[in-house]
């Protein structure tokens, strides 16, 4: 990183826009730069290679273009968004009128301003920000899957949705305690307080949620060896254990690669 640029005057949009040209490619819909301290052949692998890996083919070729910045730290902005007097004053001032988002930064953040992660488009393109400073690699490998599989669950097909909200349907009819994470968990509180259908608004949005936070462990187990926390929120290990089944069968993993304990020694 040039010792003369001011990252706390960038935004991560201008960032990515600024550092464009210098991404290197990881695959053909990903690639990255880094902002942050030069990455070791290890930290190359651990961050970047090895998760990338991991990707069951189906997701990596439904994926659209992404681009990975790693930064130091990101800072929350606040910007007010301005209205232009006209059309063309509009076309002029777009960049201007947009909310500023997420500051790349090379110092730590105020409390409570500081953020791991980011998300947002640029063109065609869907830049994914991450600051590696004071974050542990679990904790990024976490957030790295759940962008990608919430980019994946913005998009899910017919034959995929009808799949695993059958298996919520199955589950609620169950009245089966608990959910993979917290956003699932309010939502599937949010249903059973509405009493909503299973067909209703409430359900899909609960649906999409539970896919999107399971979607995200599976990804995470093929790359990594985790535990599942337990605790009075977890879903039960044979109702996750179901899912993950479904899962595989909607997107196997790359050759070589585990989804379960016993496969390993198969």
């Amino acid at each position: 990183m040039p010792a003369q640029l001011d990252l706390s005057k960038l935004s991560v949009r201008q960032f990515a826009e600024r550092f464009r040209g210098e991404m290197i490619p990881l695959s053909t819909t990903i690639s990255y730069y880094c902002g942050s301290s030069p990455l070791s052949e290890e930290d190359l692998k651990e961050y970047l290679e090895e998760p990338v890996a991991a990707l069951p083919p189906s997701i990596a070729q439904a994926l659209p273009k992404i681009s990975i910045l790693l930064v130091p730290y990101l800072e929350r902005g606040h910007a007010h968004v301005r209205k232009p007097e006209s059309a063309a004053k509009k076309a002029l001032e777009k960049s201007a009128d947009e909310p500023a988002g997420d500051f790349v930064s090379n110092e730590r953040p105020p409390s409570g301003k500081q953020s791991a992660s980011t998300q947002l488009k640029l063109g065609e393109e869907t830049v994914l920000a991450f600051a590696l400073k004071e974050q542990e690699v679990a904790e990024y490998h976490y957030r790295f899957y759940h962008l990608l599989a919430s980019l994946t669950g913005e998009n899910w097909d017919k034959n995929g949705e009808d799949m695993f909200s059958r298996i919520l349907r199955e589950e609620l009819m169950a009245d089966v305690h608990g959910e993979v994470d917290e956003a699932s968990w309010r939502a599937k509180q949010a249903l059973r307080r509405g009493r909503g259908v299973r067909e209703s608004k409430a359900f899909h949005e609960y649906a999409r949620q539970s896919f999107i936070d399971t979607l995200t462990l599976y990804l995470h187990g093929i790359c990594c060896d985790i535990d599942v926390d337990t605790g009075p929120r977890q879903l039960p290990s044979r109702y996750l254990r179901k899912r993950l089944l479904v899962l595989e069968e909607m997107f196997p993993p790359p050759k070589g690669y585990a989804v379960f304990p016993e496969q390993l020694e198969q």
